[in-house]
């Protein structure tokens, strides 16, 4: 089955296939419009003008300009020596065995963040904590109920909740609190700068060994980087030494 053509520019037949491409290496920001019927329309004129004006270029002798001439040769440059660098290193990777050898020596890295969603009832003094305390341990209120109506925080208007948080977002005596807390257990008082708390753990995640599988993504991006710039680095230097590199 032959091409699609939707366009024919300057005696140069545009296929489907062609202008697909050309959309799909525009900006992200683009994507939805060029998606939509009048910006398909509006993005292939602007491709099929490409040809147009090239075809000028060539009726007038433009490519021939010295200012042309010398563009080109200096876009040349840069594409070719962009293209010998990905070609010294378009086949370094990093090996299985190199990131699980990175992954058993930094397993410290690897642990998943500790994050805890937890209530809070703040009050001035210790006795008052305790005494809003004694009320919720009787049931004569609830945590929430206590909150809204003891509470000098204002997450008083939430029952107390804080939302989840991670480890060391809190200050040092609150964090070391909830994050040693069992979960669903009012503990308190615990006294900080802002006052005596009453604190109830809702759920507490995190803080557990990440498996290999789930992170062995990120560490062979990671390690094939640093060997890509290592041989960059070591290429670099092989040229300077055949070719001289002087600053003045």
């Amino acid at each position: 089955m032959s091409e699609k053509i939707i366009a024919v520019s300057a005696e140069r037949e545009i296929t489907e296939t062609e202008f697909n491409e050309f959309l799909s290496k525009l900006p992200e920001q683009q994507q939805a419009y060029v998606a939509t019927e009048e910006g398909r329309k509006q993005a292939l004129t602007q491709y099929a003008n490409y040809f147009l004006f090239e075809k000028l270029g060539y009726d007038k002798k433009y490519d021939q300009d010295e200012a042309f001439l010398a563009t080109m040769e200096a876009v040349k440059r840069e594409l070719l020596g962009q293209y010998a660098l990905t070609q010294e290193i378009k086949d370094i990777q990093a090996t299985q065995e190199e990131c699980e050898a990175y992954y058993n020596e930094h397993k410290a890295m690897f642990v998943k963040e500790a994050k805890a969603t937890a209530k809070h009832i703040l009050t001035a003094t210790e006795e008052e904590s305790k005494k809003v305390l004694e009320e919720i341990e009787s049931g004569v209120k609830t945590f929430e109920d206590a909150a809204k109506e003891y509470s000098t925080c204002p997450s008083k208007a939430q029952g107390g909740s804080l939302g989840t948080f991670g480890r060391g977002q809190m200050v040092k005596e609150f964090d070391e609190a909830v994050f040693t807390a069992e979960v669903g257990k009012v503990i308190g008082p615990v006294k900080t700068d802002f006052g005596y708390h009453l604190i109830r753990v809702d759920e507490l995640t995190g803080g557990e060994q990440s498996e290999f599988a789930e992170v062995y993504p990120q560490i062979m991006q990671q390690l094939t980087t640093e060997k890509q710039n290592k041989k960059y680095m070591a290429v670099r230097q092989e040229m300077i030494e055949k070719y001289g590199l002087e600053f003045k």
